[in-house]
């Protein structure tokens, strides 16, 4: 208890209590900017993680395909801003459609086929089935993006390709 008392001030005698606080600065509770991180983020390959900045057209999104978003002059990813002006688009379908017999069809025409020759028509019935992805890949200057939009029906690389027109209609 010989200790001086930490909060007295030198000359006045007052107390001072929290942080020291250098003269100009917010206090406590005011906004302050985030620290800078600990580490430095990087992709694949050790790459560093580019800035990422607000987009300069903003407002509402234009087109998005997965992860890739067109806002006003701005093509946004996740690896960083690109500008929309000369952006080459592609997209590569690598989805199948499979087409084959349901097993409740050799079922009933095996069963019908007992009672009557009609049994034969439930072999006709067929049943569709998409698995796969479609790749989108925008290219713009110098840097690269692709994503991967799974393909839900045989009618979604149409779907995919009217989108990518249209993006490639506002790069002009």
């Amino acid at each position: 208890m010989s200790d001086p008392n930490p909060y007295k001030s030198g000359d006045s005698g007052n107390y001072e209590w929290g942080p020291n606080q250098q003269a100009g600065t917010p206090a406590y509770g005011y906004p302050q900017t985030p620290p800078p991180p600990a580490y430095q983020p990087t992709l694949a390959g050790g790459l560093p993680v580019p800035a990422q900045q607000a987009p300069m057209g903003g407002g509402a999104p234009l087109v998005s395909l997965g992860d890739i978003t067109v806002v006003g002059d701005q093509i946004i990813t996740p690896a960083g801003n690109m500008p929309l002006r000369g952006a080459v688009w592609n997209a590569t379908d690598m989805s199948r459609t499979e087409e084959k017999m349901p097993t409740v069809a050799v079922v009933l025409a095996v069963i019908f086929f007992l009672f009557c020759l009609l049994g034969l028509l439930f072999l006709l019935m067929k049943e569709k089935k998409t698995t796969g992805f479609i790749q989108v890949t925008v290219t713009s200057n110098g840097r690269h993006h692709s994503t991967m939009i799974p393909a839900t029906g045989p009618d979604s690389f149409n779907w995919v390709m009217g989108q990518l027109n249209y993006a490639r209609s506002l790069s002009v």
